[in-house]
Parts: structure tokens; sequence; C-alpha cells
């Protein structure tokens, strides 16, 4: 177990759909995350680097920056990193098999967990019909999903002033989407199905922002989500149970702990200017 002030420890953390290169990408929170969460082995499931954005625009601060070095520190440290791209950074899958920095690219994966279960790991997006077969359209959808995404900006910008801690406005509003559920249930069961089929128990993927841990037809569906709406990762513990982590809801439930102590001090403050009044 690990003390206050140490990382949680981990056999694997997967994470996906950071978009570095993109203006909506949660680094602050991604760093915080990486700060405190430690694993052995460590799972990019695409999407990392959002290569559609950086060619339309380039931007890349400091913090886009710290997290590669954060990642590439870890595994000069020992840790084992897999990068399985996804279609944003579809440009790494020409590289299948390489090594860069300590960190080796997959086409795809299958991870066998601490007990004995086998889960496929790949992206996603070869299973999402628009990305496969219709490009332009999907592209006119990442515009207007960046639209969706630097309104939840300004929410949460707002939100911060006020004092609230985050909370994703576009993640909220996608699921009132009835198209939007529909398709997120006919991509988990595309998912299962394929993991069956190569004789799998489960399957880890990301590319619809949407993380859930659940089982289709006896298939393990476990999506890592994401970080620029929920903020979330799912970690394998020694014993190979897998936990999905909510990094939002964590932060938010710290921020309510500290709100909580700090009242009985002002109470206190309170009632010594009442009793030195009196």
């Amino acid at each position: 177990m690990a003390l206050p002030n140490e990382p949680r420890q981990f056999r694997t953390l997967f994470v996906s759909d950071l978009h570095l290169g993109s203006k909506a990408a949660r680094t602050d929170m991604f760093l915080d995350f990486l700060k405190r969460n430690d694993a052995e082995t460590y799972y990019l499931v695409g999407d990392i680097v959002d290569g559609w954005r950086l060619k339309r625009m380039w931007h890349w601060p400091q913090s886009h920056n710290d997290v590669v070095q954060k990642l590439l520190r870890k595994a000069r440290k020992g840790a084992r990193i897999v990068y399985v791209p996804g279609n944003h950074d579809e440009f790494l899958r020409e590289f299948p098999g390489q090594h860069f920095g300590g960190v080796e690219v997959r086409r795809n994966d299958v991870h066998t967990t601490a007990d004995g279960r086998k889960f496929l790991v790949m992206h996603g997006d070869e299973f999402d019909i628009v990305v496969r077969n219709a490009r332009l359209l999907a592209y006119l959808g990442d515009w207007a999903y960046d639209a969706a995404i630097a309104l939840n900006l300004v929410f949460n910008k707002v939100r911060r002033r006020l004092g609230f801690p985050y909370w994703s406005f576009s993640s909220w509003a996608k699921l009132k989407v009835k198209n939007a559920v529909s398709f997120i249930g006919a991509f988990e069961e595309a998912l299962a199905l394929e993991a069956k089929r190569r004789g799998c128990e489960g399957v880890i993927c990301g590319h619809i922002h949407h993380a859930e841990i659940s089982t289709f037809r006896g298939v393990e569906y476990v999506n890592t989500g994401d970080w620029v709406e929920s903020c979330t990762a799912v970690g394998e513990h020694f014993d190979g149970t897998l936990e999905l982590i909510r990094w939002a809801d964590v932060l938010r439930d710290e921020h309510a702990e500290t709100v909580v102590h700090r009242l009985p001090a002002a109470r206190s403050m309170a009632d010594r200017r009442r009793h030195e009044a009196a």
C-alpha cells in the first residue's frame, strides 16, 4: 500500500486520447495523474498526438512537451511503454515493432492480465464506419467536435473562477444525444465481437471518448476514455482486476474534502469573534 505522498502502484496503466497538439488537451490533469500513479507497463492506446490538428495549426506548448518527457523518463527508469496508434496519430502505424526512446510501437497487441485473461488492445477507429469509409465526413465531425470542446473550456474557466472543480459539459451533452448513445452501443458490440473472434476474453480500446468497463456477450469491454473531456484511465492491479480511474472525480472529491476541513476552522474563528464581542 502506497504512503500518502507516494504514487499508487499498478501492474499496468492504459490511457488514450490525450490529443497532444490540441488546445483542448488536459495536460495539467494528465501530468498530475502521472505524478501520483505509477505502473510497470503503460499502454498508450491511440490518439496520444493529434496529427490532424497539428496539420491545420501548430500548437505545442511546454506542457505538451512535459508529457512526452515524463513518459520517456518512466521508460528510462524501467517501465515498459507500448504505443498503439489511433486515427489521429496514424502516421506511427508505418513503424510497427519500432522503438523510439524506449517506447515500443505496435499496430495492436494482446495483453495478458495477472490472472491469465487475454485482452485485445487496439484504438478502435478500425470499427468506426465514419473514419473508415467517409474520411471527409470524419474531418467535418472533428471540426464540430472542436467547437464543443471550445465551449467546454469556456464553461470550466467560469467554474474555476467560481471555485468549482472541473466537470465535462461536452461529455455530459454527448450522452444526451440519442444518436451518439446508439453509436456507442454499436461500437462496443463491434469491438467485443472482434476480441472474441481473436480468441481473447476482452478488449481494451479508446477512440470514442467514453470510458467504460462492461460485459457484452461474455466479452469484457474496456474503454479508457480520454484526457480531453472525461480525464480517465484504466489501471490493472497486481491481482489482475481492472479499475476505471476517473481523475476529474478524484480531484473533485479532494476539493470537497478540503472545503469540509476548512469549515471547522472557519466556525472556530467565528466563535472566537462572537466571544470577544461579548
